[in-house]
Formats: C-alpha cells, sequence, structure tokens
C-alpha cells in the first residue's frame, strides 16, 4: 500500500503522521498547492491523504491506483465528489476535532472585539495610564454578553457547542439554517431578516456551498444593527470582503472578527487589509480549528479512517 501526503504542514510539523507508516509505504509532501504538482505525486498513490490540494479529474485521471482520499480537514471542496464516486474512489473527512476550539476562538474574537481589549491593552502600555489621576479609564465604552441576541448561521456541531456558550454568558440564542433542513428544536430558528436584524453578535459556522457563498453580502450588512459584531470562523466566501470593508467604514456594523477571508492567504488587493483598527476588526489567520490537541486529533482519526477502509469498512466516508 502506498500512502501520499500531499500537505503534510497542514497539521504543523509539531504533530507526528509517523502512525501512517503502519498501513504501508508513505510518501511525504509539506505542502502541494498546483494541479500540476498533485497529478505528478499521486500518481502511483493507493491511498492519498490531503487538505486543500485539487483533486478532480484532471489531477487524478492518471492516478489508476488511487482508492481512498483521507481530509486532514472537515471540509472536503477541494475533492470533485462525482468524479471519485464514479471511478469508485472513496472521500473520507475528519469530523467533529475542532469543535471546542472553534468554538473558544469565535467567544476570543467576539470579547476581544466587544471589551475594547487591544484599545485598553495599548492605554497601558503606552504610558497614559500610569500618567492619569485615578485608578481607572473607560474612555472607550463597552458592553456585557448577558442579555445580547447572539444569532446562528449553521447549527451543527460547532454552532450548537457556540449556542450554549452564549447561553452561559446569559445570550438569546437564535439560528438561521440556509438549507432550512435543520434538526435543531433547542434554540428558535429564524429567517434571514430577523436574524441580521435582531443579532448583536452573529457568528457563522456553516459549510460553504452556492447557498451559503456571500450570504453576508452588501445588503445583508445593512440589514443588521449599527453596533452588531460579525464573527466569520467558517469559510472566507461566506462573507463579501468588499462589502464588509465599506460598511466597517461606514460604520454600518459595530466590528468584525474574521478566522477566514475569500482568499487565503490574505491578498494585499483585499480591501480589509486597510484596516488597522483592532477594535474594529480582528483577523487571524485561519487558526481557529489548529490547538496542538485538535491537530492531534486530526490525524489520530485520518488513520482511523484507513484503518476501517482497509478493513473493509466505511468510517466519515462523504461520497457512499
Amino acid at each position: 500500500m502506498k500512502i501520499v501526503i500531499l500537505e503534510r504542514n497542514s497539521v504543523g510539523a509539531d504533530v507526528s503522521v509517523d502512525c501512517m507508516r503502519d498501513f504501508g509505504d508513505v510518501v511525504i509532501y509539506g505542502n502541494t498547492v498546483t494541479p500540476e504538482e498533485v497529478r505528478e505525486r499521486v500518481r502511483e498513490a493507493d491511498i492519498v491523504i490531503a487538505n486543500k490540494s485539487p483533486l478532480r479529474e484532471e489531477t487524478l485521471q492518471d492516478a489508476p491506483h488511487v482508492k481512498l482520499i483521507c481530509e486532514f480537514a472537515t471540509g472536503y471542496d477541494n475533492c470533485d465528489l462525482e468524479y471519485c464516486r464514479n471511478r469508485g474512489i472513496k472521500v473520507a473527512n475528519v469530523r467533529d476535532y475542532c469543535t471546542a476550539m472553534v468554538a473558544q476562538h469565535t467567544f476570543t474574537l467576539a470579547l476581544a472585539l466587544s471589551q475594547k481589549l487591544f484599545h485598553y491593552d495599548g492605554y497601558v502600555k503606552s504610558g497614559r495610564y500610569s500618567a492619569q489621576d485615578r485608578f481607572s479609564n473607560f474612555d472607550v465604552p463597552f458592553y456585557e454578553l448577558e442579555g445580547k441576541v447572539w444569532g446562528i448561521v449553521g447549527m451543527g456541531n460547532i454552532g450548537r457547542r457556540v449556542a450554549r456558550i452564549a447561553s452561559a454568558f446569559g445570550c438569546k440564542v437564535i439560528f438561521h439554517s440556509v438549507t432550512g433542513r435543520s434538526a435543531c428544536r433547542e434554540y428558535p430558528q429564524v429567517n434571514k431578516e430577523t436574524l441580521l436584524g435582531e443579532s448583536d453578535y452573529l457568528s457563522l459556522h456553516c459549510p460553504l456551498s452556492d447557498l451559503s457563498r456571500h450570504f453576508i453580502d452588501k445588503d445583508a450588512l445593512e440589514r443588521m444593527k449599527p453596533s452588531a459584531i460579525l464573527l466569520n470562523v467558517a469559510r472566507g466566501p461566506v462573507v463579501d470582503n468588499e462589502a464588509l470593508y465599506e460598511a466597517l467604514t461606514n460604520g454600518q456594523i459595530g466590528a468584525a472578527g474574521l478566522d477566514v477571508v475569500e482568499k487565503e492567504p490574505l491578498e494585499p488587493e483585499n480591501p480589509l487589509s486597510r484596516l488597522k483598527d483592532s477594535c474594529r476588526l480582528i483577523i487571524t489567520p485561519h487558526l481557529a480549528w489548529a490547538s496542538v490537541e485538535a491537530r492531534r486529533r486530526c490525524v489520530e482519526e485520518a488513520y482511523k479512517n484507513i484503518e476501517a477502509f482497509l478493513k473493509g469498512e466505511e468510517r466519515n466516508v462523504v461520497n457512499g
């Protein structure tokens, strides 16, 4: 069995992937980006482990032995599922390995923005606090989560975890299902207009699809409260970055916390790269999923997917 890991760096050099050698010969590449690289590197593979590398007819047609594609991720939009199904190639993802960390990061962004932490940290470190004649400073207003409305788009494992945490903070939770097929009954499901109009915090946890692409666009941002905080820890294209830049500079919403942007890494041409005020915008480099514990679980779960496949069992197969 020949296993090719196309994007070893996607789980971090501090997390071992040596366990994969239990299944056969392993060829490891730090990163694989272009279709040409993919085509050449998977040519002799039986199992391909990837994350973002494009896996479709163009890159797989010259790899006749591929039987399984394992994602080092929950998302699998890098794979052409129909082509793989027609070829008899199983595609398996990793599920629920980073739920705790993504939920934690959602609130890290929310609290940093709502409590103006960057402003107050800078105030102290600049020496202005030491120079004042009173014990406290609160020149920029900040607010409690308790009593606020927390809106959620996407009530899967992460959305539900965020909902529970928001409830513990005393928020009223509402949610919207992009597909309209959510089975969640613990929280009120509302239409898009109600979600946008009522949410003080709006966090995005939906997969990227034709339905969710630019779910937050110019029109959506105009419907939000001027004090609202938008949080995107889903996929970058769920938010129209140009429209968000305009909304933030025009004061249409209060602030935004992003772990993802439309094209990654963040391009200088993206207008959001020009916003340097961390009280209005925080951008982190797609790391919400990437705690050490989560990355270890990611590798362990991919291992279990391969183990099950070799036993003739289907585990986390998304195109069965």
